[in-house]
């Protein structure tokens, strides 16, 4: 396990109970107590948590932690993920991609699809995103037109939000809304921790003619504080094969289709 799967791990354990000692992350994770404490030790400094005899608090962090410590979580399924969603996409669609690390491989997928390469340099599709991540990556991709919203920067997931998103994407109709989210039930819908990236994501799934909801199997079944939009609103679930059948059986009653990768 890497430093940095240990930190996403630390973080993970942390929002519990607001605490945790060095003696227990080092059970549950299976290394050394002084490698617990220089781990901490560094999420200390990055003001993450906070150092306590013999552990770390919570302190102000979280549930929503920042991007780059949550890369490194179900890759594998979150790339596949991304490739299953892109290949939905037809060429020429209009699409919506709001900020997350399951929306980024969706962008990658997207990126590197040889239909959508056809040397002209003519934009394929238009991918329109509040995620400033996922602009700097497709940038460079002459074959993809990028339209990026304007907004408020939220450094945790790198997401423009506010007022300023809003009045773009007022202004535009879409094909496609592609979005990650925080949770997924059939009672909530998809919901998110913010209030404000939910409120983008929402206007985005009403500009859009079908919404398409990319997550891994972790999310379904839960709930969190803001909504995005009800099950009855969402097309196409694409998640990974770890998902339960009967879990996604119940989706797929409501009328929704289930992509697994």
């Amino acid at each position: 396990m890497s430093r940095y799967q240990r930190w996403n791990e630390l973080l993970d354990l942390l929002p519990g109970d607001g605490q945790l000692t060095v003696a227990e992350a080092a059970r549950v994770l299976g290394v050394s107590e002084a490698t617990i404490r220089r781990d901490l030790d560094e999420l200390a400094r990055q003001q993450l948590v906070t150092r306590t005899h013999g552990g770390a608090m919570a302190g102000h962090v979280s549930y929503d932690l920042p991007l780059r410590y949550k890369t490194a979580r179900h890759a594998p399924e979150k790339q596949r993920i991304g490739r299953a969603a892109a290949a939905l996409v037809a060429p020429g669609a209009a699409v919506a991609l709001n900020g997350g690390t399951t929306t980024s491989e969706v962008a990658r997928a997207l990126a590197i699809r040889p239909d959508l390469q056809d040397g002209t340099g003519a934009p394929a599709i238009t991918v329109v995103t509040n995620a400033m991540n996922i602009a700097n990556e497709l940038a460079v991709r002459q074959h993809i037109k990028i339209v990026v919203t304007g907004g408020v920067t939220r450094g945790q997931s790198y997401e423009l939000i506010g007022p300023f998103a809003s009045l773009v994407l007022a202004e535009l109709t879409l094909d496609w809304a592609i979005l990650g989210v925080d949770a997924l039930n059939l009672r909530a819908g998809a919901t998110a921790h913010h209030e404000g990236e939910a409120s983008i994501n929402r206007l985005m799934a009403t500009r859009a003619e079908r919404v398409m909801i990319v997550t891994d199997s972790s999310k379904l079944g839960r709930r969190a504080f803001a909504r995005v939009c009800d099950v009855d609103e969402i097309d196409v679930l694409v998640t990974d094969r770890d998902a339960s059948p009967d879990s996604l059986a119940e989706f797929t009653e409501r009328g929704i289709r289930v992509v697994t990768a």
